[in-house]
């Protein structure tokens, strides 16, 4: 199994799986322009995808999956209530028009699944778990393939137990690095109340808590993470990545972990990670 992060941060998330038997991508928040740009970038035929999976309905999530239906032909994971709020009619005077074509979009296209019960693509196996954030029925999830554990987890605001919990024993993990609390709390661009949204128990979680994550909870076993969903308002890259590396240097010595960090961008793919 390998997968490369396609793009991620405020203005779109897609991240792209495969084995040498299955292609699937997680999320469609870049353009569909992009994804297919993107694709074809890190040497993938997007006639090749086995699925689309939606974690949820958040514009940087989903923003380009209705375009990207008109040139690819998969099927779309997506749980009843994600697809409910994804075709819910929008705010302003093209909302109902949307809804319509999203509705056409996804009919006899979508496979109804449930953040909590694992379910297969390919020869990929899925568990999901939910994870606190402002949407319908956002969840992380584990995929599995020949023992190869692969983590993906964005958009929430705190470490569950659970989380915590299926964290362990991954072999890599792409995880949400979204702000600094101090970059946040200056970013004169953003609203009283957006700030409150981007911090609260079901917002974004900040360099500072993943780094405690790191330091306190974190097994040791990944040979990858990729930092994800870096805010290009209220954090900087190269401290998001100074923060985790830190984090996992002042460990204890019996838990010190040789697990790298990787950036992931917003306008660029990462590099491939390989485990086969």
């Amino acid at each position: 199994m390998r997968f490369t992060v396609l793009g991620s941060g405020s203005t779109g998330n897609s991240v792209l799986i495969t084995t040498e038997n299955t292609r699937v991508l997680v999320d469609a928040g870049l353009s569909a322009k992009q994804i297919l740009l993107r694709l074809a970038e890190v040497g993938e035929d997007f006639e090749k995808l086995d699925g689309i999976l939606i974690t949820h309905e958040h514009t940087d999530h989903a923003g380009g999956l209705r375009v990207l239906l008109n040139t690819v032909r998969c099927p779309v994971y997506i749980s009843d209530k994600t697809k409910d709020s994804y075709l819910r009619p929008k705010n302003g005077a093209n909302g109902e028009k949307e809804t319509r074509l999203r509705k056409n979009a996804l009919k006899d296209t979508s496979e109804s699944i449930e953040s909590d019960h694992g379910f297969s693509i390919g020869d990929i196996d899925f568990e999901p778990f939910s994870v606190p954030h402002d949407a319908a029925d956002n969840f992380g999830f584990v995929a599995n393939n020949r023992g190869v554990r692969l983590a993906t987890l964005m958009d929430f605001g705190h470490f569950t137990p659970l989380m915590k919990e299926k964290l362990k024993g991954c072999d890599a993990i792409v995880v949400e690095s979204n702000h600094s609390i101090e970059m946040l709390r200056m970013c004169s661009i953003y609203s009283w109340e957006l700030k409150q949204r981007i911090s609260s128990d079901t917002g974004h979680i900040s360099n500072e808590d993943l780094a405690r994550w790191l330091s306190e909870d974190y097994d040791g076993s990944a040979r990858d993470i990729v930092l994800a969903h870096l805010s290009q308002k209220s954090n900087e890259p190269n401290l998001a990545k100074l923060s985790a590396e830190y984090a996992l240097d002042s460990r204890e010595p019996l838990f010190r972990s040789d697990t790298k960090i990787t950036l992931s961008r917003h306008d660029a793919p990462t590099p491939w990670l390989d485990y086969s």
